[in-house]
């Protein structure tokens, strides 16, 4: 039984079918932008989130998609029913089209992607005591507000992380925290959640934007503040989002524990609440 499902470039098609061209611009540049949305018994989680920062970063990196929004939550749509699922996790990405390799813009249309799949989810033993996580030095680019196909810096973070048995890699620049390798990074202290503020170096994360909303109905203080390691550590809790993690728990970072190195209570009410708002 398949798994994952396919479309491109207006054809529904078999995941494993070759379609990309040799000359596709994302497969030669990462000239090209996605998404990735998770799907609650088929019904989108802030599709239109997702569709505005799709586009956002299409028009930073002077890409014309070709397709209204409508059009794309259309496709999306029609996808995830084919697929059968109830719970899945749909990768969309866009290029700058099919063209013999030149570094300057083709004249031709936006070439469009996407994959669904069962949602990924979280082991519980995982949730239950909280994610190992690994500083590093943030060596991204200077536009990670931009969801770009150019994450090799990232999957190097990633896999570093994992090999010193580490769920994230959360990245460091000029001495103060910005996000997750994949995620957004918060910490929690004397009843506030804290993160980084929106600037070129922090990606608009669509569960960011959820967490924020969680803690205002909650009546948590939400500071948009940059905090240190030193802070990290001196944090009361802390804890990583994103579409696939959803919200998790940091408990140790650096093989040093945060707060009492257990998920925290603030974590707990927000993952309680935002389950209420997907399920």
């Amino acid at each position: 039984m398949r798994t994952t499902f396919a479309y491109f470039n207006g054809r529904f098609v078999d995941v494993q079918e070759p379609v990309i061209p040799m000359e596709e611009r994302g497969h030669q540049f990462g000239d090209g932008v996605y998404e990735v949305l998770r799907f609650y018994n088929k019904k989108p989680f802030m599709m239109k989130e997702h569709l505005e920062r799709l586009y956002a970063s299409a028009k930073a990196i002077k890409l014309v998609i070709g397709s209204e929004p409508a059009e794309l939550e259309k496709t999306m749509l029609k996808l995830v029913e084919k697929s059968k699922l109830k719970n899945a996790d749909l990768y969309m990405q866009v290029t700058r089209g099919i063209a013999p390799r030149h570094h300057l813009f083709p004249s031709c249309p936006a070439s469009i992607s996407m994959t669904v799949k069962p949602s990924s989810l979280i082991a519980e033993e995982l949730r239950q005591k909280g994610a190992k996580v690994l500083l590093l030095e943030d060596e991204r680019w200077k536009n990670c507000y931009i969801k770009s196909l150019n994450l090799l810096p990232n999957v190097l973070a990633k896999q570093e992380a994992f090999e010193q048995n580490c769920f994230e890699a959360v990245l460091v620049r000029d001495g103060f925290i910005t996000e997750g390798s994949s995620s957004n990074f918060f910490i929690v202290k004397d009843g506030s959640i804290q993160t980084a503020p929106l600037t070129n170096y922090i990606l608009p994360g669509i569960t960011r934007i959820a967490v924020k909303a969680c803690a205002e109905e909650l009546e948590i203080p939400f500071v948009e503040k940059a905090f240190t390691e030193e802070e990290l550590f001196e944090a009361d809790e802390a804890f990583l989002s994103s579409t696939i993690c959803e919200v998790l728990a940091v408990t140790v970072a650096n093989e040093r524990p945060i707060g009492n190195g257990k998920p925290g209570v603030m974590m707990q009410r927000l993952w309680t609440h935002l389950q209420a708002k997907t399920r």
